[in-house]
């Protein structure tokens, strides 16, 4: 793959012959006063902007002062746009004039491009101005109506003449007149925990649960005699506490009651408390 810097036409200045001498260029750039403020200790946008530059005939310098991105878009200073479109060979001449004064003050900019027997013609008024929000902001707009109306009307004529000279590069000022669109962030919903209210067990999910249904369904004095055995055990294990082993050995006394009344059965339940390991 190439690593030649792309160029329309032969720039005056430094000459980039390779993609690593213009990022070797453009680190040494951003870390020097040099380059504009936007572009300091930005060596990748010092390079894309010295890209953009060579594609409509800028060196280096000139991209770099001539290049500016303005809400995410490269643009192109309004003079350095006049300066390549009179550059071109395909112009004949560039004029620009006002009309009136105060608020009936009209810019006015002709661009004569070679071959075509009318010049393009733009006029940018102060009532356009107005009506697209831009009479009496802050800044230029209220210190220098009169340029950034030619600005605008001068804009407007060259990318219509001269849309191959500046390559789809809109006027920096122009852009920086437009809205930034910005998206609100979305709301933040504070989501109230509801407490947490715990579900009555299931007695088979529960050890103790588990034990006292294995009893109440024990049909046999065998039966209960080997509940003895496994809750003695479970206990010994740490699964039932001391209180826990005596309230199912209390309960397996009377179940071996019932059992007792109903066959005649006895159920000696030998299970003592020093019977038990903790």
């Amino acid at each position: 793959m190439s690593t030649e810097i792309t160029t329309q036409r032969a720039a005056t200045g430094l000459a980039l012959q390779t993609f690593d001498d213009a990022y070797r260029f453009s680190k040494m750039v951003s870390a020097s006063e040099f380059a504009p403020k936007d572009f300091r200790g930005k060596p990748e946008s010092c390079l894309l902007a010295i890209q953009h530059g060579s594609e409509v005939g800028l060196s280096p310098m000139q991209s770099l002062q001539s290049i500016a991105v303005i809400n995410g878009r490269p643009t192109i200073w309004g003079d350095a746009a006049l300066a390549l479109v009179q550059s071109s060979p395909v112009c004949e001449y560039v004029r620009e004039y006002t009309e009136g004064e105060g608020d009936g003050l009209v810019a006015v900019c002709e661009a004569k491009r070679k071959g075509y027997p009318q010049p393009t013609v733009v006029r940018f008024s102060m009532a356009d101005a107005k009506r697209a929000g831009l009479a009496g902001k802050s800044g230029p707009w209220s210190q220098y109506p009169g340029r950034m109306l030619t600005l605008r009307a001068r804009g407007f004529a060259l990318r219509n003449a001269f849309a191959d000279a500046l390559r789809g590069l809109i006027t920096a000022e122009e852009a920086q007149d437009y809205p930034v669109s910005v998206t609100p962030p979305e709301p933040v919903v504070v989501r109230q925990e509801k407490p947490q209210t715990l579900a009555p067990r299931d007695a088979t999910e529960d050890p103790m649960g588990k034990a006292k249904l294995a009893v109440s369904k024990a049909g046999t004095i065998d039966a209960l005699d080997k509940l003895r055995t496994l809750v003695q055990l479970r206990t010994s294990e740490g699964t039932f506490t001391q209180a826990q082993h005596d309230e199912l050995v209390t309960l397996m006394h009377h179940k071996a009651e019932m059992l007792i009344g109903d066959n005649g059965q006895e159920f000696t339940h030998e299970a003592a408390e020093h019977e038990v390991t903790a």
